[in-house]
């Protein structure tokens, strides 16, 4: 076949080969569909495990084996044996902290609330005697009435550094003086024979009365619920460390069962020396609390509660003690009406304060647990029915006009009131007194039941710990 010279023209128009259209793109054919009877290809690869995951077969590969079977119960009796020792320390040392601020913080601070009260109670007492005897004022009195005083301001420092009631103590710190101003305003006029004095001397009284002997009755009151919120921490039983420890125990039995089962050996050492650290443990744990508890118990019964009734008791005589001084000084210029009857105000209020007076001996008698609590508080309960009858005869002289012979039987000599009170008070210092020591006593004993329990816990439970390891890695050591 002949081919047209590279340099000739084209054909012309309606000659040679006809020009092909462009052709479209086609889409790309399907793979052919493989039967069911045709043979499979090679797998897809399987995407590459993380080492994470080999490493969890591996253990579960391991742990139906003995060895690993062995080595996951060490390590769950290990850690039984120091969540008990660790929750014992930690519960344990908690109930002795607040068994120490019982003994160390709580109750003194609460005496020392009880003693400002009083001190306040019985300077207001000596303040108003110091008056009835006027320019004959003994230096017993006036310094039974300066001692009151310093006694309550030394009690405020001491609150003011421990105790959280700071508005109460800055009212009673701003009051005393104010008080202390009235009195001896009172004094002055009363030497000089004003009877302005005589109201100075009852407006102090009301100020006492009425603002700083409540202050103090609330700061004694929030002293106590400290108390008793120690005591609330202190008392309950470690119920987590004990079901902790029954657990532990528990586990050890069957450890040593089970090892006795596969081995026919009675004993492994280091699962019976575990064992016997966890019973330790277990047993100081329940004897200690119990003890402790018990003789926390028996100082808040025979010390606290009688501390609080001999606390009320006296505060109650001294501010009888206080009306019975008033009734002669305003001589009827105060009245109270009581339904259609009308009673001198301070002699009213001594009758209801002898009955508190009663009502907190008859309660005191109740919880005095021995002879030598009840002995004072006989005395005292003697001393104020005597002081009843001696109180009603200067009464009636008072009210018959004879003022001298009234004042002799109450400031006076022998057979005047003043004996009575003076019986009274120095029984219930003696019963106060008595009740701390039953106290100290009692509380100290209940820290002491449960001294180096948390610290002994935490050694035995490691040591339990390592005995139940070392028994584990023995039978361990007969599969190498």
């Amino acid at each position: 076949m002949t081919r047209p010279p590279k340099g000739s023209a084209a054909p012309p128009p309606g000659t040679g080969a006809p020009t092909l259209p462009a052709v479209p793109p086609q889409p790309r054919p399907l793979p052919p569909q493989r039967s069911a009877d045709a043979p499979a290809g090679p797998p897809p690869a399987e995407p590459r495990r993380t080492a994470f995951a080999e490493g969890v077969d591996r253990l579960r590969a391991a742990a139906v084996t003995e060895p690993g079977l062995l080595r996951i119960i060490g390590a769950l009796l290990a850690a039984l044996v120091v969540a008990f020792g660790t929750v014992t320390a930690w519960q344990m040392n908690e109930r002795s902290q607040a068994a120490d601020d019982v003994l160390t913080r709580s109750q003194p601070l609460t005496s020392d609330a009880a003693d400002i009260y009083r001190s306040l109670a019985d300077a207001n007492t000596a303040a108003s005697s110091g008056f009835l005897a006027g320019g004959q004022e003994t230096k017993a009195s006036r310094d039974r009435y300066e001692k009151g005083i310093r006694t309550a301001a030394e009690g405020l420092v001491t609150a003011a550094a421990n105790s959280p009631s700071a508005a109460t103590i800055t009212k009673l710190n701003r009051l005393l003086p104010e008080y202390k101003g009235l009195i001896e305003r009172a004094r002055t006029y009363n030497r000089q024979g004003f009877p302005v004095g005589g109201a100075y001397l009852r407006y102090a009284n009301e100020k006492m009365q009425q603002d700083m002997l409540p202050a103090a009755e609330d700061l004694y009151k929030k002293e106590n619920q400290r108390l008793r919120a120690d005591y609330a921490d202190a008392r309950p039983y470690p119920w987590a460390a004990l079901a902790l420890g029954v657990l532990a125990l528990a586990a050890l039995a069957w450890a040593q069962h089970r090892n006795y089962r596969r081995t026919n050996r009675v004993l492994n050492h280091g699962l019976v020396a575990a064992t016997a650290t966890a019973t330790i443990v277990m047993l100081w744990l329940i004897v200690g609390h119990s003890v402790a508890r018990s003789n926390l118990g028996d100082s808040y019964d025979h010390g606290v509660r009688s501390l609080d009734v001999l606390h009320d008791a006296r505060i109650a005589s001294l501010k009888a003690r206080g009306n019975e001084n008033l009734t002669l000084v305003a001589r009827g210029a105060e009245t109270k009406k009581v339904g259609d009857e009308t009673f001198d105000a301070y002699d009213f209020d001594f009758g209801k304060n002898m009955d508190t007076l009663g009502k907190g001996l008859a309660e005191a008698k109740g919880l005095a647990d021995d002879e030598a609590g009840e002995r004072p508080v006989a005395a005292a309960n003697g001393n104020m029915a005597e002081w009843k009858k001696r109180h009603a005869s200067a009464r009636e002289q008072d009210e018959s006009g004879n003022y001298q012979q009234a004042l002799d039987l109450v400031i006076g000599g022998k057979g005047a009131t003043v004996e009575c009170f003076d019986g009274v008070d120095t029984s219930l210092a003696a019963a106060i007194e008595h009740e701390e020591r039953e106290f100290e006593q009692a509380a100290g004993d209940g820290l002491d039941a449960m001294g180096y329990l948390p610290q002994g816990a935490g050694v035995l439970a490691g040591l339990g710990a390592a005995g139940a390891l070392l028994g584990i890695g023995r039978r361990l050591s007969e599969y190498r």
